[in-house]
């Protein structure tokens, strides 16, 4: 009976530090919040005893710009003017929500960790570049401290691109390839693709160009040797000499011109059973594909017609 009216009282004594004004919660605002959801977010974690009151003084403030997304480590039963101050105030933050879409540059990362307060861009990007980690940096969800080492957060990156997409490259790799090869084709792929159901077949495409020793001539390679995403490119841009370039240098380009997601990787190691060589953009986001350049030209023909119907 002793023995159980001991774990009794320490029931209690828990349930009341949890419970009991005062208690600390740890609550994640997503990225993107404003009062109200922020204010659902803080009653339901029983931070707040009223969501009205936030809301009402985000609005005579006008701070509602200003709410930070991030876990924070907050107190059960806190007033609505001390949540609002730690939601706009980075100090309180436990970590940041960040993140990293597909198909972005290594530049591209670096700003955006510097820009939510993780680090220094130009360290990281230095470090990134030495180690040549373009395309080895996981698109993904992540929350990241506030002045982490630049370097923890490239292992970290590096680390989910191991869990995730290793397992890939432990299958057969298709004729030709190998993962360095592989991984280059998918960022090729990432900065083509519109419809995920395409990856395999513009995957294919790049595939039996390089088996055929044809140029790539893929945009994205162009765009990422001018050194950002440029979307109208000139017959200037595609004579720009760089390794990089492949309208100007046969074979694949010396590495990934970004950060694939596993989509695309996939499709790299998988491409579909197709011979086409060429495709062309419908402008509805999709394209059309092609073994042919006579055909590919009719295609294009087809495709610019159309577009001239519409702007009548």
């Amino acid at each position: 009976m002793k023995k159980i009216s001991i774990l009794i009282s320490l029931a209690v004594l828990l349930a009341l530090y949890f419970c009991w004004p005062g208690a600390p919660v740890k609550v994640v605002i997503p990225e993107g919040s404003g009062a109200g959801q922020a204010a659902s977010v803080l009653k339901r974690e029983g931070v707040l005893l009223s969501s009205t009151w936030f809301k009402l003084i985000v609005k005579v403030t006008g701070t509602g710009r200003r709410l930070m997304p991030g876990e924070y480590t907050l107190r059960r039963g806190m007033s609505a003017e001390e949540a609002l101050w730690r939601l706009t105030h980075s100090t309180y933050i436990s970590s940041v929500r960040v993140v990293i879409p597909e198909g972005w540059r290594m530049e591209q990362i670096a700003d955006r960790l510097e820009a939510n307060g993780i680090l220094k861009g130009g360290d990281f990007l230095k470090l990134a570049r030495e180690q040549k980690l373009e395309g080895y940096l996981f698109p993904s969800t992540y929350n990241l401290k506030k002045n982490t080492p630049p370097q923890e957060v490239l292992n970290l990156l590096k680390s989910e691109f191991d869990r995730q997409i290793r397992p890939l490259f432990s299958k057969n790799f298709p004729e030709k390839m190998d993962e360095r090869k592989a991984l280059i084709i998918a960022s090729i792929v990432e900065r083509e693709a519109v419809d995920d159901s395409e990856r395999p077949l513009i995957a294919a495409v790049y595939v039996n160009r390089y088996r055929k020793g044809m140029p790539l001539e893929a945009d994205p390679t162009t765009q990422y040797a001018l050194g950002y995403w440029k979307k109208a490119l000139t017959y200037k841009d595609l004579k720009f000499k760089s390794p990089y370039n492949t309208y100007v240098v046969g074979g694949l380009p010396p590495g990934p011109i970004c950060n694939p997601g596993y989509s695309s990787v996939a499709a790299a190691m998988e491409p579909a059973n197709l011979d086409a060589l060429y495709f062309v953009a419908d402008r509805k986001g999709k394209h059309i594909f092609n073994a042919s350049f006579k055909e590919h030209l009719k295609a294009k023909r087809r495709v610019e017609q159309a577009a001239r119907s519409e702007q009548k």
